[in-house]
């Protein structure tokens, strides 16, 4: 046999011991504070039509998809994101539906990528959706309960780093971005690249006005204070706009009493196109990217064919596994079973001794005697 075949694909791992029994733990920890916010239990399927995460949701890249193909000849994906797949089966069964709906999911996604940076291509999202609420109290109650999540699997250090897309895109739409350029300079700006979003403005001959303030909102980031300043920079309604959206969202934080965890940068841009107005991220230490992303997204169902706002987050549950290990936070795990030793001649009553303990709730593991 060839022994390559041992080994796991890049980019995927096993999981198995005291490292799996902690996740599932810090699992079942999540799944009670989400029920407690009324969020219901939703399962989409592992794979869907290629569509559904199409450029026109503004989800994943097409290069970025695993992509196959069924016995009709439709192409089919693993999906990469839930925030789709949610969007599209909200829209199939409760399309008439005016309440509020409160979605909760757990599962695998999957991202085809060569650039891995120590990431990996399978990984474990817990995430939620609320839809149907465009107000500032439901954007206050996802990171609320994002806050009361971290809390409750005992992180303590952590920052939840707020943004509002609008305020970027109406620069872009002052300064008469297309929506290409607008999407590769959001892009450049994401990951600081400020020489190369200056020769793309210049490039697209942008008004050094404009140009500027696009720039800067790389810089745009602090506390509640910064804002004002922000406010300041903007002169068209759409942004002015954005930034009293996230004022508000802070009082209202501040009656949840979290408003210590939140700061504000307005140069963070998703590379999902699907968002509509309020960003987040969650920072802690021992990690490098962010354990938590989520926002408002609008119109992306109406793509499903439902008209209704929604908001949502993923928690990247590997991530904070890793920052839960290296910040030394302990995991309460299940008692380990009790060990019967049986032998031929002593199985029967053994048995009975198990079967009795087991329905008192303890573990047993049977092990005959060598």
């Amino acid at each position: 046999m060839n022994q390559k075949l041992l080994h796991t694909p890049e980019g995927v791992r096993d999981i198995y011991g005291t490292e799996y029994k902690k996740k599932l733990v810090v699992e079942d920890l999540l799944h009670l504070k989400l029920a407690s916010y009324g969020f219901m239990e939703i399962q989409t399927p592992t794979f869907e039509y290629f569509d559904v995460f199409s450029k026109e949701t503004g989800t994943t890249a097409s290069k970025d998809l695993y992509k196959f193909f069924d016995k009709e000849g439709e192409t089919l994906v693993l999906r990469p994101d839930f925030t789709p797949a949610i969007a599209r089966c909200a829209a199939k069964y409760f399309m008439e539906s005016k309440a509020p709906l409160r979605f909760s999911y757990i599962g695998n996604t999957f991202t085809n990528t060569s650039n891995l940076q120590g990431k990996l291509k399978e990984t474990t999202e817990v995430g939620a959706e609320l839809i149907g609420d465009d107000s500032v109290y439901a954007d206050a109650e996802m990171i609320s309960l994002v806050i009361e999540s971290l809390l409750q699997c005992g992180l303590v250090n952590f920052q939840v780093s707020v943004g509002q897309v609008e305020y970027f895109r109406g620069i872009c739409q002052d300064a008469g971005l297309d929506e290409d350029t607008e999407r590769e300079l959001r892009e450049l700006i994401s990951v600081k690249n400020l020489f190369a979003a200056e020769d793309l403005l210049q490039s697209r001959n942008v008004s050094c006005e404009h140009a500027k303030a696009l720039l800067k909102t790389a810089d745009m980031f602090g506390g509640i204070d910064f804002l004002e300043e922000a406010v300041n920079s903007a002169n068209n309604e759409k942004s002015i706009n954005a930034i009293k959206r996230l004022e508000a969202l802070y009082e209202v934080l501040k009656m949840y009493g979290y408003e210590q965890y939140v700061s504000f940068d307005l140069g963070m841009l998703s590379k999902y196109n699907y968002y509509t107005g309020v960003i987040f991220k969650v920072y802690t230490y021992g990690v490098g990217d962010a354990i938590v992303k989520g926002g408002r997204y609008d119109h992306l169902l109406n793509y499903f064919g439902k008209e209704a706002p929604a908001i949502g987050f993923v928690i990247q549950l590997d991530d904070l596994m890793e920052a839960i290990t290296r910040q030394k936070i302990e995991i309460k795990l299940p008692e380990k079973p009790e060990i019967l030793y049986y032998t031929e001649e002593d199985f029967e009553s053994t048995l009975l001794k198990a079967r009795e303990l087991r329905k008192a709730g303890i573990s047993v593991s049977l092990e005959k005697k060598s």
